[in-house]
């Protein structure tokens, strides 16, 4: 057995290069200009195997259709929530469906083979849903996440990324501007609710292990507050808009007073692209939102009745867990390294939206 000052030592050189090795890569890109000119350079990502779970969700499918001309796509999902049904995916030669669960540990690593990308995007999410299987979260969120890890590890000779969603809920109740650094807070122990912060905390922890000791090609992405076409299940946007279309109430919790930045869906998909395909991306996590999208959820819902022009009452109800009284990101990092820049206004994406939703409201009924 070494000893402790030369253990630590034999484990912190590789790992210092390998950063070191990973971050190097920042500045040379000369892939830049190009992204700052919009949404149209793709050369990295063609003829490329992309295994995506979650892939019947809202960010897997629209993932799925910016990818699936130029690139074969294998989705994995147990279709708790189906975005799938309907789209043109599914009649696609380069498209390739399976039913299942990513806590099959030999389904996932039978689909990883030979890929050259991986996209994490199987969850347990939607506060309600956690609140009712607190246990199913973490173990979804926990042993799926190391199940994807462990099958991108085993055919890691041809993997290229892999991406690992986590959540801007990891910063808590109070998260003003708050940069990938930040401390992160899981709540008080006990509180279902902080169940899914902390088992996507905690793939992060793994995700960022597995590149450190293996040199998996692993980074991570948090989302904050993303809406848009194709949304199905839950989120406040999805729900005003069902709601005010059909002339229910809509209803706030409190006095609405809780502030959110909203990221369209288009945004996210682009910040995807620029970590799957850029090497600045590999080692690092990423706060994915739009700052210029900021709102209360009363303002939210105000506009949705606006661009509706719908009658709803917005009505108030108490809450019966713990909320998230303001989350703005900081993405100065993801603009620094990837040139991302989200590009869609809250009214443009909201107006976008509702259009989508109208014209698929009886099937929404």
């Amino acid at each position: 057995m070494c000893a402790r000052g030369a253990s630590t030592s034999a484990r912190a050189g590789p790992l210092t290069a390998r950063r070191a090795r990973a971050r190097s890569v920042r500045g040379s890109s000369a892939t830049g200009e190009c992204c700052r000119r919009g949404y149209t350079r793709r050369v990295a990502l063609q003829g490329k195997r992309f295994l995506i779970t979650g892939g019947a969700g809202f960010i897997g499918t629209t993932l799925a259709r910016r990818l699936i001309d130029a690139n074969e796509i294998v989705a994995l999902d147990n279709l708790h929530r189906d975005a799938l049904s309907g789209t043109e995916l599914a009649d696609h030669p380069n498209f390739t469906f399976q039913q299942g669960d990513v806590l099959d540990a030999d389904l996932v690593r039978d689909l990883a083979a030979g890929v050259t990308h991986i996209v994490h995007c199987a969850a347990i999410a939607g506060v309600d849903a956690v609140l009712d299987s607190p246990v199913r979260t973490m173990r979804v969120n926990l042993i799926g996440t190391y199940n994807v890890l462990d099958a991108a590890h085993a055919t890691q000779s041809s993997l290229e990324r892999l991406v690992d969603f986590s959540t801007s809920e990891v910063f808590g109740t109070h998260a003003y501007r708050v940069e990938e650094t930040h401390v992160t807070s899981g709540g008080s122990v006990g509180e279902a609710r902080w169940t899914y912060a902390v088992s996507k905390l905690a793939g992060e922890y793994m995700a960022h292990s597995y590149f450190d000791e293996f040199g998996l090609p692993a980074c991570t992405v948090r989302p904050f507050n993303i809406y848009g076409p194709g949304q199905v299940g839950v989120g406040a946007i999805h729900t005003f808009t069902v709601r005010a279309l059909a002339g229910e109430e809509l209803v706030i919790h409190g006095d609405g007073s809780q502030i959110r930045a909203w990221c369209y869906i288009d945004d996210m998909i682009e910040a995807l692209l620029l970590v799957l395909e850029r090497d600045e991306a590999v080692g690092e996590t990423f706060n994915v939102g739009n700052t210029r999208s900021t709102v209360t959820v009363l303002d939210l819902a105000q506009r949705i009745k606006r661009l509706t022009g719908s009658e709803s009452e917005i009505v108030s109800k108490p809450l019966h867990y713990t909320d998230v009284e303001i989350r703005i990101p900081n993405v100065d990092k993801a603009r620094r390294l990837l040139d991302f820049e989200a590009k869609v206004d809250l009214d443009e994406g909201l107006a976008r939206t509702i259009a989508w939703y109208r014209e698929r409201k009886p099937a929404l009924a």
